[in-house]
């Protein structure tokens, strides 16, 4: 396989846990307005991506191929309770 072929197909894999880390990181700025000056938008949207990404090579080894429904269900519930730990719980972690 040619590098740039294996580029594509390596982006096209992250590419569900980057939009989804997006999406949580400007929906909550957007709908909480001051409340989530508790953690910066880069901060929010590095550890939800890394976060999701992990989730999809969890579900690739697990399941021997990537694009299963449980990998994106799995993927939008660990973002979810990332982003509910970065608010709820990050100003306690920090000291």
């Amino acid at each position: 396989m040619p590098a740039l072929d294996f580029l594509i197909h390596l982006l096209n894999f992250a590419a569900p846990a980057f939009f989804v880390a997006l999406l949580l990181a400007l929906l909550f700025r957007l709908a909480m307005h001051k409340r989530s000056a508790a953690t910066g938008l880069w901060t929010q949207l590095a550890v939800n991506f890394a976060a999701g990404l992990a989730v999809l090579i969890a579900g690739l080894i697990f399941f021997g191929r990537d694009g299963q429904i449980a990998t994106y269900a799995a993927l939008v519930a660990v973002c979810g309770t990332v982003q509910w730990w970065l608010l709820r719980g990050w100003r306690g972690w920090r000291g």
